[in-house]
């Protein structure tokens, strides 16, 4: 969708031609890259924005192994493989036990990358949180979350991230105000029409065509101010300008130069690399308001491992990830909200595989400004067999959607939070400020 100001005085066919004129041109220099889907809005002045970083741990991951409850008698009875070695178990090494957060929680072990933010007020967990659809589908209960609703069945079929957007006024002129590192759009922007897809930074690269008689990128931005140099202000000459500003401030951040600051050391994972790239928008600052990544790879129903295997690998790529981004932004943190879900959560007791079934209740991790950290939230029930939930779960006993409306709330300051998450009571748990 191509959109102006409300201050142009052309009529609204005028403006389509005109400005479906810049996003072919600038398509052509691109060579069709993800550019053709970019809103353009009118300049504005930049500034200091929060952002929101939104990572989808897809495939239900094992939030009993993440977030270890062990001062639970059960959790070791119920999974006499799987389950992690206490803080205080003296049979197991050091570096195979879970790391105390508090005398019920305890870390997975691979995640300790993490645990300085916690003990620094930066990092906290919501445990024993997700939603109401209880079809335990991967399908389902991932569009319920990423649409914001509290079963799939029911509510919009727009992300609740899109409503966001859409009800709150646009701050700036950037046609990157929302991101997603991915192949495809997530559901949670579904319906926003700010939103850009893209894997890598390099599909915003300005690149001279082969045999066009431009050699430098320099050339290029030359030429194109020059073509554009004629036309009215507040049109086509506009839309050109803010774009090539967006492609030079990313020209900075290329990828392939990209130094991160502090130290930082990214895992050579499709995590690392993704959260490298939101640290160097946010760097570049280009008005970027929301990114959406994904991890894959929690369906762990067979040979899920403990302290080491198919789980402790993906718990290291997330604690080593997340950790290096953190150290990548050093103070920049202050203006940054992550939130980590996934769709669901793991059986408690192990099954006949060594692996754990579709379950219900997760975890949810909150990292960055504002957030109350250095505490695992919990409406904690436990996880003897009659506090669970048939046929032997973690009980649901916060709604994810509280979480993420006080995110949006308080940290992106969204006073409409009945709009994004329709039916919602927001009282908020106290997990960010």
């Amino acid at each position: 969708m191509i959109r102006f100001g409300d201050s142009d005085s052309y009529s609204p066919a005028r403006r389509q031609i005109l400005l479906g004129g810049v996003s072919a041109a600038l398509g052509w220099f691109l060579g069709g890259s993800a550019l053709a889907q970019v809103a353009f809005r009118p300049a504005g002045e930049e500034r200091e924005r929060d952002v929101l970083i939104c990572l989808f741990l897809r495939g239900g991951a094992d939030g009993l192994s993440m977030v270890v409850p062990y001062g639970e008698d059960a959790y070791y009875r119920l999974r006499p493989n799987l389950a992690i070695p206490a803080p205080n178990d003296r049979r197991r090494p050091a570096n195979e036990r879970a790391v105390a957060l508090d005398d019920l929680f305890a870390l997975h072990p691979a995640l300790k990358p993490l645990y300085p933010l916690y003990r620094e007020g930066k990092l906290a967990f919501v445990h024993a949180c997700g939603s109401a659809e209880r079809s335990r589908s991967h399908f389902e209960a991932m569009s319920a979350m990423e649409r914001g609703v509290a079963e799939a069945k029911v509510g919009s079929s727009s992300g609740w991230i899109a409503r966001h957007l859409m009800s709150v006024p646009h701050r700036g002129s950037s046609p990157l105000r929302a991101v997603a590192f991915s192949n495809v759009l997530p559901q949670s922007l579904r319906g926003c029409t700010d939103a850009v897809v893209l894997q890598t930074l390099s599909d915003f690269r300005l690149t001279p065509p082969k045999g066009r008689g431009v050699t430098r990128v320099e050339d290029l931005q030359h030429a194109l101010r020059a073509l554009y140099a004629g036309a009215d202000r507040q049109g086509i000459q506009q839309a050109a300008q803010d774009t090539l500003q967006v492609l030079q401030a990313l020209q900075r951040v290329d990828p392939s130069r990209y130094r991160p600051a502090h130290g930082a050391v990214y895992p050579d994972s499709e995590l690392g690399r993704g959260l490298m790239q939101v640290a160097a928008f946010i760097k570049a600052r280009v008005g970027l308001e929301v990114a959406c990544l994904d991890r894959g790879g929690w369906d762990t129903h067979v040979a899920q491992g403990s302290t080491t295997g198919w789980i402790a690998s993906n718990f290291a790529d997330l604690g080593a990830s997340l950790a290096a981004f953190a150290r990548d932004m050093g103070e920049q943190m202050r203006r940054v909200t992550l939130v980590a879900m996934t769709e669901f959560g793991r059986r408690v007791r192990e099954n006949s595989g060594l692996g754990t079934d579709h379950g219900r209740a997760s975890v949810m991790l909150l990292l960055g400004g504002g957030v109350r950290g250095g505490k695992v939230y919990a409406r904690w029930r436990g996880l003897e067999p009659n506090h669970l939930e048939e046929p032997g779960d973690l009980r649901v006993t916060t709604d994810y959607r509280e979480v993420l409306a006080e995110v949006v709330h308080k940290r992106l300051g969204n006073p409409h939070v009945a709009r994004v998450f329709p039916g919602v009571v927001f009282k908020g748990i106290g997990v960010v400020g």
